[in-house]
């Protein structure tokens, strides 16, 4: 009998799953889920399908990017019927895993509601990723970092506006982000604000925090589907952040000993 690999969860208080793998790899999962919104009759917030998919399906692949991990598939659960609303709620996913780096025709699979007759759309979206224990992108924040929030903060009708007028964050941001030598770490924010995520950074490293005095950003808000990244650097390096992101850069906070 051939022993079988055992997954040992690790600990984060980040809202993803990790599990440490026998070669010093580490599993990632992370996910986002979306109710009463769509163009079904029942739905308060109306949006198309494809709006659905690639939002939801950005939240999660943005919590697995975010920590260093490279995705490798994604599992939608669609609460609604096949055609077309499944379709089109697929396709939007499809279409953000590729800005993730995903071939959808091969990473994206799912199931759809094929029994009953849906008048309020549900979905709920999985990322799986991995990435090695060097690579992990979490507690990596230093003493006297800025805490900066890319983009603002915003929820239901508030989002399209904010995406047509560059004002939201992106898959491929967090991608841009990490690439940055002076980044040391990110975390997206959504529906629980930017204060919750800058105490999960400050916890994450054994810091504590201070946020700054500041008008432009409310930390309280929700940003909806990941609307805002936060990210962790030196204060010497902040006029280079500015200068490589074309979003809006505010520092928010402050970690310290």
């Amino acid at each position: 009998m051939t022993n079988t690999p055992v997954l040992a969860p690790t600990k984060t208080n980040r809202d993803l799953l990790l599990f440490q793998l026998p070669n010093k790899q580490i599993l990632v999962v992370g996910c986002d889920s979306s109710g009463g919104i769509g163009p079904k009759p029942l739905d308060k917030l109306k949006v198309s399908g494809y709006i659905l998919g690639k939002f939801t399906s950005r939240a999660a692949l943005m919590e697995v990017l975010s920590v260093g991990a490279t995705p490798l598939c994604v599992v939608d659960a669609l609460g609604v019927e096949p055609q077309p609303l499944g379709a089109e709620i697929l396709q939007g996913i499809r279409d953000e895993s590729k800005q993730a780096g995903l071939d959808p025709k091969l990473a994206v699979t799912g199931s759809t509601e094929k029994n009953i007759v849906v008048e309020q759309t549900g979905i709920g979206v999985t990322v799986i990723g991995i990435c090695s224990l060097e690579q992990l992108r979490i507690g990596t924040s230093q003493p006297d970092d800025l805490v900066v929030a890319v983009g603002l903060p915003s929820v239901a009708d508030e989002v399209l506006p904010a995406e047509k007028t560059g004002n939201i964050e992106e898959t491929k941001d967090v991608l841009k982000l990490l690439s940055l030598s002076i980044i040391h770490e990110v975390i997206p924010v959504g529906s629980t604000g930017i204060a919750h995520e800058v105490q999960t950074i400050a916890e994450g490293s054994k810091l504590k925090y201070s946020f700054a005095q500041q008008t432009e950003v409310n930390v309280k808000k929700s940003a909806g589907p990941a609307t805002v990244i936060l990210a962790t650097l030196r204060r010497q390096d902040l006029a280079e952040l500015k200068s490589q992101i074309s979003k809006p850069v505010n520092v928010v906070a402050y970690l310290n000993v």
